[in-house]
């Protein structure tokens, strides 16, 4: 394996820690937003991110790889994976048995397909707004 194709997996790697981690503490705080604040509840979001990366990095050298490169299925196979994460870090608060993984999996698929958006042509629209936002002209 090249060292780009680790350099890669890194990447992957720590993109899948921090949006599963978001995703956890957007559904966790919920009932009210003292837990943003609780560190209990940190602890689960980063078990959720953590076992998503490790989930992702095991994927990345299987075919079913091939879908991180894709927008849908890079969305669709992050919701799953994250709703799996979670489950296995802490039992749902819900009516369902998996109600807060599913819900989580959710908003994770969401933020993993607005950030696919954002970061598209390595950040384009992002340096065009930042561009536009401050009066000059835009970004190339």
């Amino acid at each position: 394996m090249t060292p780009v194709d680790w350099k890669l997996r890194a990447r992957l790697v720590v993109q899948r820690l921090t949006q599963p981690t978001c995703a956890c503490m957007v559904c966790m705080t919920a009932p009210n937003f003292a837990n943003l604040i609780s560190l209990p509840h940190w602890k689960i979001a980063l078990q959720t991110g953590l076992g998503t990366g490790l989930l992702t990095l095991v994927l990345s050298f299987t075919p079913i790889g091939r879908l991180f490169g894709q927008r849908y299925g890079n969305a669709v196979l992050m919701g799953a994976l994250t709703a799996i994460a979670d489950a296995w870090s802490h039992p749902g608060r819900f009516e369902a048995a998996y109600g807060e993984a599913l819900l989580t999996g959710v908003v994770s698929a969401l933020i993993v397909y607005a950030t696919s958006f954002l970061m598209d042509d390595r950040g384009r629209r992002v340096r065009a707004a930042w561009a536009w936002m401050r009066g000059t002209k835009g970004a190339r």
